[in-house]
């Protein structure tokens, strides 16, 4: 019984000890906005964020939820203290608006992050009122 017990306490103060250590990522704005731009004006923009933890933070893998957005994530772990950026390129040959999400994989206490781009892409000769 003794043995039982004193297993129980060492695996909860590792369980206990390693918690202590974790990266966590804390972006500057989770929606990047980009207005009302022309047909093929720049798409790309960046999602700056902070680790806010006290591990390096890894981020593993950017997903988007279309391929007409590519991300780019930092190749380096970043410390913690640390800042960093995804990059977005949206593909502005595109007409109409835009809504897409891009998903973050890390080692972050919330593995799992979706951040969005948002906005709409009009035709080069046509104004704002035109296209209503």
């Amino acid at each position: 019984m003794k043995k039982l017990l004193i297993i129980l306490c060492i695996g909860f103060l590792a369980t206990t000890i390693q918690a202590q250590d974790q990266a966590q990522i804390k972006f500057k704005t989770e929606v990047v906005d980009y207005g009302e731009i022309a047909k093929g004006s720049d798409g790309v923009r960046q999602f700056e964020f902070t680790n806010t933890g006290n591990a390096p933070l890894i981020i593993s893998k950017v997903y988007s939820s279309c391929g007409c957005t590519i991300p780019k994530k930092p190749e380096g772990p970043i410390a913690p203290g640390e800042n960093g950026i995804i990059e977005v390129k949206y593909d502005t040959k595109r007409v109409g608006p835009i809504r897409k999400t891009i998903t973050v994989y890390s080692n972050a206490t919330e593995a799992t992050k979706a951040i969005k781009i948002k906005g709409t892409v009009l035709d080069k000769g046509k104004s704002v009122l035109e296209k209503n």
